[in-house]
């Protein structure tokens, strides 16, 4: 299987944030929303519906703590949460800190180009530390 999610945690080890009991966390290459990251299953699935309720239960409680912890460290105006597949069929959240005054406010963050803000590797770690340590103050 060539499953770009499968291998993203291995292919950005410099945009890693943290690994979790069920999921992964790195941030998005392009940082143009300050904190953007992927929350995606440690194992290849598709569908909410293919977890238990205690993996999927689980999943969920993660998902909303790096919600939290980039609310905490970027203070943006609304988190934005999506859940798709379509392009890489491996369950996957965008988390988006989103701010009313980004001028692509109120629309989706894909609903019309922008220009990329890459980060230096560096930079990267940098942010996912703060990320992490803020992660680690909400799950104990």
């Amino acid at each position: 299987m060539n499953c770009p999610i499968c291998s993203k945690w291995q292919d950005d080890p410099d945009q890693r944030v943290v690994e979790l009991k069920h999921t992964l966390v790195s941030l998005n290459r392009d940082q143009f929303f300050a904190g953007y990251c992927f929350v995606y299953t440690r194992n290849h699935v598709t569908e909410l519906f293919h977890l238990s309720e205690q993996v999927r239960n689980g999943v969920m409680a993660e998902v909303t703590a790096v919600a939290q912890a980039l609310h905490s460290v970027f203070s943006p105006d609304k988190i934005n949460y999506e859940l798709l597949g379509n392009m890489a069929p491996h369950m996957h959240w965008h988390i988006v800190p989103r701010r009313s005054k980004d001028p692509l406010w109120p629309r989706p963050q894909w609903s019309e180009p922008h220009q990329e803000v890459v980060l230096k590797p560096e930079e990267y770690r940098e942010r996912a530390a703060l990320i992490k340590a803020q992660l680690k103050n909400i799950l104990g």
